[in-house]
């Protein structure tokens, strides 16, 4: 019998350690819509992070390109580093995460996650790879469709945009398909 304990009480919290202190996402959702209309009405700006985030690795780049190299290129010249609505919303990300991590007592420092060791061992070179590799294809797909999860996902579907759903409805497919290939359901052989 599996040693995580199921509790019918709506609520209740799973033993399991990967799924302690979650939030609700109800609260959540009506949350993100609530940040959605602060930043339309007072920022007169739409949701965002990932050119945000693109615009920060200029930073990263610094020390290998230098200045100039940075100046020159047309990615940064159009979108240089600068504290708008996109890097208040990534900086708070980081910042929300932590602090709901110390308040929920959950944080701890692990170089491979439980979920991944259970599926494919505890190689900490094989995590920081495919952690690398996915995080530069994520970035690539968001710079090339012009958005992100919350650039298309939140800001374009709320505004009905057709790209931004095409986008949401794509990215959501491809997540499914993605978990169903690297964490198949597997029988317990055990029952």
């Amino acid at each position: 019998m599996n040693k995580s304990t199921h509790s019918s009480q709506p609520g209740s919290v799973i033993s399991r350690p990967e799924a302690k202190a979650r939030w609700n996402p109800y609260l959540v959702g009506m949350g993100i819509g609530v940040l959605s209309w602060f930043a339309f009405g007072v920022l007169d700006e739409p949701l965002g992070i990932s050119t945000a985030l693109s615009s920060a690795s200029s930073v990263c780049a610094l020390p290998v390109i230098g200045a100039e190299g940075v100046a020159h290129n047309a990615y940064w010249a159009k979108n240089p580093l600068k504290w708008n609505g996109g890097m208040l919303l990534l900086t708070g990300t980081f910042l929300g995460s932590l602090l709901s991590v110390l308040v929920s007592h959950t944080f701890r420092l692990e170089k491979v996650p439980i979920t991944w060791q259970k599926q494919f061992g505890g190689s900490p070179a094989k995590r920081f790879v495919a952690a690398f590799f996915g995080g530069v294809i994520i970035m690539f797909g968001a710079r090339l469709a012009g958005g992100c999860t919350s650039g298309h996902g939140i800001s374009g579907s709320l505004q009905l945009a057709l790209s931004s759903w095409t986008f949401f409805l794509t990215m959501f497919a491809s997540g499914i398909v993605t978990a169903l290939l690297l964490f198949p359901k597997r029988v317990d052989s055990s029952k």
